[in-house]
């Protein structure tokens, strides 16, 4: 009897090596699956506060804890609408909005759909507007903040996955170049119907109004930038030009 148990559990056969890795396999993967799913509600919680934050930043609004950032937030934002490329609202949004604009990604972005941030600021309107773009080394995104006028920069922040620190990484981590950006024009007065908001090099500054010195030593990377603006504004242009 101890011989047949032993011939059927050969633990030196091939047969035996590949229904145990299969089991193992399997077990892992529910492991995996299990823990992903018991994870997955705090990483969104993460990810969508990073989000607000960084739409504070934009709003020059920074320096605030996970509490502070959270309550902030449903504080400064009225509304995430949804508006199409006509300048028409899509979708309303609501107070601190989480389900509207909020939720859309760069593939809604490129589908049409464009999210917009009806925001207060000490008693002032101000426009929130998401950008997409390509860095050196990776996608790079932001927001840009304006003013009532819907023809001046109010602020900026960008974020970017993998530039260069020291380098491209500075359009995220230097503020100070982010702050270059408000008070900048959208439109040069010459043509009110595109954007000519610009990143450009020191010696290609001929526009201080809608220009803005590139990062030094990340030429291409501040080129990124540059186009993320043009291309990503370009789309609100109907919604800017409504007085």
């Amino acid at each position: 009897m101890a011989e047949k148990m032993k011939k059927r559990l050969d633990t030196n056969s091939n047969s035996y090596t590949i229904i145990y890795s299969v089991v193992i396999v399997i077990i892992v993967s529910f492991l995996l699956a299990f823990v992903f799913q018991a994870l997955k509600p705090a990483q969104d919680a993460n990810v969508a506060l990073d989000k607000k934050k960084q739409i504070l930043y934009s709003l020059n609004l920074r320096g605030l804890n996970d509490q502070e950032a959270a309550t902030q937030y449903k504080e400064t934002v009225i509304a995430d609408e949804v508006i199409n490329e006509q300048g028409e609202v899509v979708e309303s949004g609501s107070m601190g909005g989480e389900k509207n604009g909020f939720a859309l990604s760069s593939a809604d972005f490129k589908a049409g759909k464009l999210a917009l941030y009806i925001c207060k600021v000490n008693g002032e309107t101000k426009y929130v507007i998401p950008v997409y773009g390509m860095g050196l080394w990776g996608p790079i995104s932001g927001y840009i903040a304006i003013n009532a006028d819907k023809k001046t920069v109010y602020g900026a922040y960008f974020n970017h996955e993998s530039e260069t620190a020291g380098l491209g990484a500075e359009i995220k981590d230097n503020a100070q170049w982010q702050a270059k950006f408000k008070g900048k024009h959208l439109f040069n007065g010459k043509d009110a119907a595109h954007i000519t908001l610009a990143v450009k090099k020191a010696s290609d500054l001929k526009d201080p109004s809608t220009q803005v010195d590139a990062v030094t030593g990340a030429t291409l990377t501040s080129n990124g930038v540059s186009d993320m603006l043009h291309d990503c504004l370009e789309k609100y242009v109907k919604f800017l030009s409504d007085k």
